[in-house]
């Protein structure tokens, strides 16, 4: 068994930095020494989830040991993590559909991560052992099989693809999650044509990521939109032609579209993408695009609110993919030969770096929208 320092949510707001003892790997899965993770809106979401997680879901390090039948990685190697983790023969899979995976749930759900505090510990804490979570007995689940805030991870070999030596541990972390979506909502699922218009709605780290995937793809004008100038000044950096400053009281960023529509002859752009995760914003991307323009719901909102159906006339497309469609073994090769090729600037997207018992201060910048990313460093 090893023991981890981890990030524990209790599934009603609160979390804790606690000791945890990872079960003794099995086949198909490795131990990994955790060296970043990346501090997302979702985390910050799965601390209300109703049950006890390690948390963490973007990250990368090194793999210490391997259990029977790994064959993708060795001891030593240098590694980041993938949280869509696909089984490969379900109806959506083999389809190329492994973002939604039918039968994620017979790959290891984190039951196998953490056999809970040993007795010393249970004293020290005042928890015990037998009632930490729905992992199995004395057990935590681990954030989508992942748990990366914690010094060590035990994980299905699914989730691990390699990291090559030129890529820092903070930009193989932030790869996993907030640049595959973006990126992969713009490249996969959007299929942006080159010499096209595209709106990006919110310039985080995701948004960012939607612009390098409009500029990989040839658009030919990208209009930033973002509440924050220190965010447009970045999207100019990673590629937006404009920046369109908004404004809080502008409800479902109307005026803002009215200001699309008059930049691209009344007509509106082909393309937008909603990054904000603002539910009010949800609907904001088919405003602001043409007749058969196509609008995305990259954020992935996961709230009951009203649109006015007047929005989608006519022919307008809206698009809620997951992940960016991602299929990790395509992918992640192409998002890692762009970075080395200075195609993909991720180093200015990590614009902070935390020590894991800093996770307090990376929430309060994130919601106060001064990262595009911010990353947690384990030693």
């Amino acid at each position: 068994m090893t023991k981890a320092r981890a990030v524990v949510g209790d599934g009603h707001r609160k979390y804790t930095y606690e000791t945890v003892h990872l079960a003794d790997r099995g086949p198909g899965e490795v131990l990994i020494t955790m060296r970043a993770s990346g501090v997302c809106h979702t985390d910050w979401d799965s601390l209300s989830w109703g049950r006890p997680l390690i948390l963490g879901h973007e990250g990368a390090g090194e793999v210490l040991a391997i259990g029977e039948g790994v064959t993708v990685c060795r001891p030593g190697d240098r590694v980041m993590l993938n949280w869509a983790i696909p089984c490969g023969v379900c109806f959506q899979c083999a389809r190329g559909k492994e973002n939604i995976c039918e039968d994620r749930g017979t790959v290891p759900d984190g039951s196998f991560y953490c056999d809970g505090f040993s007795d010393e510990e249970n004293t020290a804490t005042g928890t015990t052992a037998q009632n930490t979570g729905s992992a199995g007995p004395g057990g935590f689940n681990a954030s989508f099989s992942l748990g990366t805030m914690a010094t060590h991870a035990l994980v299905p070999q699914a989730a691990v693809l390699a990291l090559p030596d030129a890529v820092p541990f903070e930009v193989g972390a932030i790869l996993g999650c907030a640049v595959m979506t973006g990126f992969g909502s713009a490249v996969n699922a959007a299929k942006v044509t080159a010499g096209s218009t595209v709106v990006v709605l919110g310039c985080g780290g995701v948004g960012l990521s939607a612009i390098l995937g409009a500029r990989y793809c040839e658009a030919k004008r990208i209009l930033a939109v973002d509440v924050n100038p220190v965010r447009l000044e970045l999207a100019m950096q990673f590629g937006a032609t404009e920046t369109l400053l908004a404004s809080r009281n502008d409800t479902g960023l109307l005026a803002i579209a009215k200001k699309v529509r008059m930049l691209t002859d009344g007509r509106g752009a082909d393309y937008a993408f909603e990054c904000t995760a603002v539910p009010e914003l949800g609907s904001a991307p088919l405003a602001m695009v043409r007749n058969a323009g196509t609008a995305v719901g990259v954020s992935g909102i996961e709230k009951i609110v009203p649109v006015d159906m007047e929005l989608f006339e006519w022919d307008k497309l809206y698009l809620n993919p997951l992940y960016g469609a991602c299929r990790p073994q395509r992918d992640f090769p192409l998002l890692l030969d762009l970075y080395q090729q200075g195609h993909l600037p991720l180093d200015a997207m990590v614009t902070r770096r935390y020590p894991l018992e800093a996770l307090d201060r990376a929430f309060q910048d994130m919601h106060s929208g001064i990262n595009a990313k911010g990353v947690l460093l384990l030693d």
